[in-house]
């Protein structure tokens, strides 16, 4: 297998006396789909929120790979908002959309990342900060056409149906170039044929070498997409493997 993506080594997190997270070890390799599940409380997205910035872990590394750059970084310290620069970008449980914004605009902010204008530039509409502008529009043209929303670019993205609004998020998120694209529960509360839905936009989306890592509880989902799962259970990983692998695996048939 080539380098991981993402190497994440020995990560534990302390709450006081709690531990949610247990020298948990997981890697993520490029053009790879990963599932990370586990029952409810299992720390799951204490996870993502310690590899995303959101919390800093009480020990162990965080590292992630730029393939195109060469180089490795540690995320461990980093801000949510710097974590998102070096190229690892997030959806949430819960659907955090600017409701207020167009479809289009939702997607243009995520463009934020990689612009180079400053205020002065964007106050005096020089040439370079106009060309950036076309350059950030098509962009989020092209990345609301890949997850089916082109024809809502200018609805307000309250006004989406609730699948949509998922999907508006996934575009948000790789509207930052992600390297690495981590999925919170990206099914949760959809209907079966939104579900359908989804698992081509994400299946569209590996197929053209992007890495992700997504939890999930909706075990159809998780076994037709993965290549690899990673099953956690009181803050532990307790068994890792293919599909049919876990399918068969009594640690995690007693877990669930």
């Amino acid at each position: 297998m080539s380098q991981p993506i993402l190497n994440v080594t020995d990560l534990t997190m302390d709450f006081g006396g709690i531990r949610t997270l247990n020298q948990l070890d997981l890697d993520v390799h490029s053009g790879e789909i990963a599932a990370l599940i586990g029952p409810n409380g299992a720390g799951k997205t204490t996870f993502f929120n310690c590899v995303t910035g959101i919390y800093r872990p009480t020990k162990g590394e965080v590292i992630l790979h730029q393939p195109h750059t060469g180089k490795t970084i540690s995320l461990v310290g980093l801000k949510p908002n710097k974590v998102t620069e070096q190229g690892l970008a997030r959806t949430f449980q819960n659907i955090r959309l600017f409701s207020q914004m167009t479809v289009l605009e939702n997607v243009m902010i995520g463009r934020h990342c990689r612009t180079n204008a400053f205020i002065l530039g964007a106050l005096l509409r020089t040439k370079a900060t106009l060309k950036e502008e076309r350059e950030i529009i098509e962009k989020s043209h092209e990345i609301l056409e890949k997850v089916g929303l082109a024809q809502y670019v200018n609805e307000f993205a309250k006004n989406l149906p609730y699948g949509g609004q998922r999907r508006l998020e996934i575009a948000r998120a790789l509207a930052t170039e992600p390297v690495l694209l981590l999925l919170d529960e990206p099914a949760a509360g959809m209907n079966p044929q939104e579900t359908i839905e989804l698992v081509t936009i994400i299946q569209e989306i590996a197929s053209e070498g992007q890495a992700i890592l997504l939890i999930e509880h909706d075990m159809k989902l998780v076994m037709s997409l993965s290549d690899r799962i990673f099953v956690m259970d009181y803050g532990k990983k307790i068994a890792q493997g293919s599909p049919d692998e876990i399918r068969n695996n009594p640690d995690v048939i007693k877990a669930y």
